[in-house]
């Protein structure tokens, strides 16, 4: 069953094409890779899909629901989230502080039972902390939970800011390009840690990633972008010999 499905997407900024008719379609609990050249169109198809941008043409579905008109915020409750290419936390605030503000895009009391201490607002907050540390156990962080995040090092950064996109209880999780700057021992344990958040938390995970070995070891399907346009798409056996992708992509040594 297709949990997200983008229908002939198109993204203009000032008469540029940066996305041109793509269509995907993502399914339950399933790893998909995008990759492409710099300047292929991946990350504004993260944006899009976020609510970041509204696309210029076409559909975005998720579980059923149009997409297009809504907010991020809105898109980010209804079970969409994501990390950036660069490393987005609140460096003076500690490890957890970090996971448990990324629970409040899902929380349910409002403002004034926080400041009355009303106990629906105590449960909450309760429920936030445990649902924080569980997440610091996932990415295998809880020893550092009271550390100020801009002390860990690069790796753990990463993996720091997945557990809060996790914090949002996402159905679908947007990765773009969590191995960035990692060295090698550090994308193996980064693509265990993907394959264990798939199974545990039942959710589907789109990769957008320069690594090749990462993509193709851990994708399931992978679809390929070029000048903002899908070129194939496949199972990794099937992208590494199409000779489209190879001529543009693969063949250039990226």
């Amino acid at each position: 069953m297709s949990v997200l499905t983008l229908e002939c997407i198109s993204q203009e900024f000032g008469g540029l094409r940066a996305l041109d008719s793509v269509y995907l379609s993502i399914e339950e609990k399933e790893i998909f890779g995008i990759i492409g050249p710099n300047g292929a169109g991946k990350t504004t198809l993260f944006n899009i899909i976020t609510g970041i941008y509204v696309p210029t043409e076409g559909n975005l579905i998720f579980n059923g629901q149009r997409l297009n008109d809504l907010p991020a915020y809105e898109i980010a409750r209804l079970g969409i989230a994501r990390t950036f290419q660069n490393i987005r936390l609140f460096n003076k605030l500690s490890v957890l502080d970090n996971v448990r503000v990324g629970s409040y895009g899902v929380s349910h009391s409002g403002f004034m039972a926080g400041m009355l201490g009303l106990p629906s607002s105590r449960r909450e907050e309760r429920k936030t902390l445990a649902n924080a540390l569980q997440l610091l156990e996932l990415v295998d962080l809880a020893d550092k939970r009271y550390e100020y995040a801009d002390n860990l090092a690069y790796g753990e950064q990463r993996r720091l800011e997945i557990a809060r996109a996790l914090a949002l209880d996402p159905k679908l999780l947007l990765l773009d390009e969590p191995a960035a700057g990692m060295n090698s021992t550090e994308k193996e344990e980064l693509m265990l840690l993907i394959r264990k958040i798939r199974e545990q938390r039942q959710l589907s995970i789109i990769l957008v990633e320069h690594d090749m070995n990462v993509v193709m070891n851990i994708c399931e399907r992978i679809a390929v972008l070029d000048y903002g346009r899908k070129i194939a798409q496949g199972t990794p056996e099937e992208i590494k010999n199409d000779d489209a992708v190879i001529q543009s992509y693969l063949g250039a040594g990226a």
